[in-house]
């Protein structure tokens, strides 16, 4: 069986080659089937308009980007990036049928130059399975890549102390999530994103509040 090779050992966020090949369903079965209509109602906050652009930051296998293509007319387009081949046949497949989106195999996670622009970048559940530094790393890859006034839109964990959640709450966070989420969880985001140019913050909670989208806009010649 071929082993996956991980840039970052302690990431949670890297997969096997299992996990990568049943992304969608495990995440079915792992949220009681409730991950499917909660990604909805978050990307349906994110307020898409239908001319938009966007990038899609670890796209995964093309799920998110199906359920932005919903609110897109034809000038609209998306463009998914993901360092996983296994991830980007599956993006490929599921968006298939949709001209206006594309899939490129590309590492988020050092400086990169697509030489466009976008009305939005969107990231779901993978800024918090990266170190800090290059978390930084890849802020500073969305910034740059945002139209003037353009939004980061960042789908993850909210800001909670582990110690003072109910217990279960806590058990199940230990067991599943790596290393990296549990510092990533006490930082103060809107002051890190501040730093890097972006401004007018707005946000929406899920998961009884433990799930935060996080929207950021790009404040320009604020850098």
């Amino acid at each position: 069986m071929q082993k996956t090779i991980k840039l970052y050992p302690d990431s949670g966020i890297e997969l096997s080659l299992f996990s990568s090949s049943h992304y969608d369903k495990l995440m079915n079965v792992a949220t009681f089937g409730a991950y499917s209509g909660f990604i909805q109602r978050a990307i349906e906050k994110i307020a898409i308009q239908p001319s938009d652009s966007i990038l899609d930051l670890g796209c995964g296998t093309g799920r998110n980007a199906c359920l932005m293509h919903k609110y897109l007319s034809g000038e609209g387009h998306i463009t998914g990036l993901d360092i996983s081949e296994v991830m980007g046949k599956q993006f490929k497949d599921n968006c298939a049928q949709f001209p206006n989106v594309d899939f490129r195999q590309h590492r988020i996670d050092i400086p990169f130059d697509l030489e466009e622009t976008y009305d939005k970048v969107f990231i779901s559940f993978v800024l918090h399975g990266f170190p800090q530094e290059v978390r930084k790393a890849i802020i500073d890859n969305a910034y740059r890549h945002l139209k003037p006034e353009g939004e980061f839109c960042i789908l993850d964990y909210s800001e909670f102390n582990l110690a003072n959640i109910p217990f279960f709450h806590r058990f199940v966070f230990r067991k599943i999530e790596c290393k990296y989420a549990f510092d990533y969880i006490e930082k103060d985001w809107k002051e890190i994103l501040s730093g890097y140019g972006f401004g007018d913050f707005s946000e929406n909670f899920f998961m009884k509040r433990y799930v935060r989208l996080l929207k950021a806009g790009k404040v320009e010649n604020s850098k």
